[in-house]
């Protein structure tokens, strides 16, 4: 579905990404590893559109990206972006018409998504007045709301306690058995290890391993995906 193709970025003097080969298949949840700096947003960003990459190409569906292709992913970013005085639900129907739902729409599926999370009762409340947690909520829905085909999480899981944690979980497994595919980029290698069935691990600006991550175990004699991070990362 996503081919990433000898993409490469650099800053200056400073390369970001280094001829990064990474494909990811329809329908699976895949996973992006990586220590600090080790190029994860940059690529990310570059998907999305947000910065273009020096050299490479990528492709969505077998086709180079384009601009309009942006309105088919959901993204969220790590560095969470909502408008801290607009009302919670006004602020939702606005990003959901950005993806080009109606008004209708928006709220039918909003009202949906908020019974299941819980937080109706903040839908006239500003988003000041809720807790990191909660605005990281509405941000998971606003993100998904027009069911993209393929979502991207940076760190999803950040700030949010065990419960909600696997309520995110539970969602994203939803999602993808709903057709949506799924790149999870996460320092949370118990989650990558257990919603993932494929991973990519960048280091230094190179992909350093990727492939089944069943097999990548077996390689690595059965050690845990943290054990193999760890040991991979060192080596390089």
């Amino acid at each position: 579905m996503l081919n990433i193709n000898h993409i490469s970025k650099s800053f200056g003097t400073f390369k970001a990404l280094d001829s990064i080969d990474i494909h990811v298949r329809k329908g699976e949840i895949f996973g992006l590893m990586g220590p600090n700096g080790a190029g994860k947003t940059t690529l990310i960003r570059i998907i999305n559109r947000i910065i273009e990459p020096d050299e490479g190409e990528v492709l969505l569906n077998g086709v180079a990206m384009k601009d309009e292709d942006v309105a088919t992913l959901g993204y969220l970013p790590e560095e969470r972006g909502l408008y801290k005085k607009m009302k919670v639900g006004d602020q939702a129907v606005y990003l959901a018409q950005l993806k080009g739902l109606s008004r209708q729409e928006a709220e039918s599926r909003l009202h949906e998504w908020f019974s299941r999370f819980e937080i109706e009762p903040w839908w006239n409340r500003k988003v000041e007045e809720l807790s990191k947690g909660m605005q990281q909520k509405v941000q998971f829905i606003t993100t998904v709301l027009h069911k993209p085909q393929l979502i991207i999480f940076d760190e999803p899981f950040s700030g949010f306690d065990p419960v909600n944690a696997e309520l995110l979980k539970e969602e994203m497994l939803r999602l993808n058995s709903e057709g949506a595919t799924i790149i999870l980029s996460s320092h949370n290698m118990n989650s990558i290890e257990e919603l993932c069935s494929h991973v990519a691990l960048l280091n230094q600006s190179h992909v350093v391993l990727s492939g089944k991550l069943e097999d990548i175990k077996q390689q690595y004699s059965g050690k845990s995906l943290s054990e193999i991070f760890v040991q991979t990362v060192k080596q390089k």
